[in-house]
């Protein structure tokens, strides 16, 4: 397993992490113990979740989100030296109006909440979910700035920001001399190219980790959905994420997956070999987080770690995947 440096800092993580939204939402603790073991034996050294994660995102019990941080924090006992963890906050938790949003008050019960799931007295990775109009960007970074003197928040970061947005809150940092945002967590895959217009450019400027999330697209590139077929029983879309069923109905998914095989069995390894590994040899990237289900999910990912696609390669699935519709 190949590490890189997490931006301007000096803290190395795996270039493949393992994200934890499977937890408690579509697999239990037993099964998640699989996971966590498999990934740590194969040295994955970053586990990315959030305070959000578990059943309740599916049937809107508030109770029952948080889930994912309290497995994982079980899991982690005797272990948690052995990672780099980190979470995420600023989705709604509770029903009170201030329970959602990256104010002061919301962000410092959220992190304790999620270091009491997580049985830790610190993150390593804090990270806001996504960007709060409704917040004074100044207020939460002094909020975040202030837990870093503390001690609770080692390093802080953003997830779902347009380029803008990280830009406007690294020049608040600068003014004021607060913690920066070291990296940004967006969506990145063949499927899922939009951060290659602005946010790239960006990251590569000002030295920004970037650790992308739905890196095979939500399983779509493992090849596993058929057009016209009932998807698989224990898969996302047979248990109704809705995401994942809008980019399937929003991309030429369907199409990429049938022109890529030829590239990928060219390598002899599988779809989702060939796009992780795709991802892996994109400029900017830092870590690619699987979010993996089975201990056979992390066995193939990590399988190839290290390798990269030649730049002729990468030209041949530009080319793919124009000559389908898909802009790059």
């Amino acid at each position: 397993m190949q590490y890189r440096r997490l931006g301007k800092t000096g803290l190395k993580i795996t270039e493949i992490s393992l994200g934890t939204m499977a937890f408690g939402r579509w697999i239990d603790e037993e099964a998640s113990a699989g996971v966590v073991d498999r990934a740590l034996d194969a040295g994955i050294n970053l586990i990315d979740t959030a305070d959000i994660y578990g059943s309740g995102m599916d049937n809107g019990n508030l109770s029952q989100i948080g889930e994912s941080e309290s497995i994982l924090g079980r899991l982690l006992k005797g272990r948690r030296d052995d990672v780099i963890l980190a979470t995420k906050f600023t989705a709604r938790v509770g029903p009170g109006v201030n329970d959602a949003g990256q104010s002061r008050y919301h962000l410092y019960r959220a992190l304790e909440n999620s270091l009491r799931r997580l049985q830790t007295d610190h993150i390593d990775l804090y990270q806001v979910h996504s960007f709060d109009p409704g917040t004074p960007l100044e207020e939460t970074l002094r909020a975040l700035d202030d837990l870093v003197k503390q001690g609770k928040i080692r390093y802080i970061g953003c997830s779902n920001y347009a380029a803008w947005q990280l830009a406007k809150a690294h020049g608040i940092s600068a003014l004021h001399g607060l913690h920066r945002f070291e990296s940004v967590q967006p969506e990145y895959s063949l499927i899922s190219r939009s951060i290659e217009r602005e946010l790239v450019p960006f990251v590569q400027s000002e030295e920004v980790g970037v650790i992308v999330y739905s890196p095979l697209g939500r399983g779509i590139l493992t090849g596993k959905y058929r057009q016209d077929e009932a998807p698989p029983e224990d898969s996302r879309l047979a248990a109704g994420e809705k995401r994942l069923q809008t980019l399937l109905e929003a991309n030429p998914a369907y199409a990429l997956v049938e022109v890529l095989r030829p590239l990928a069995e060219r390598r002899g390894w599988t779809l989702g070999q060939y796009a992780l590994a795709w991802v892996l040899s994109r400029p900017s990237i830092t870590s690619a987080i699987l979010g993996a289900s089975k201990p056979q999910h992390i066995e193939q990912g990590v399988q190839f770690a290290g390798e990269r696609l030649t730049s002729e390669e990468l030209d041949d699935i530009d080319t793919a995947a124009r000559s389908i519709g898909l802009h790059i």
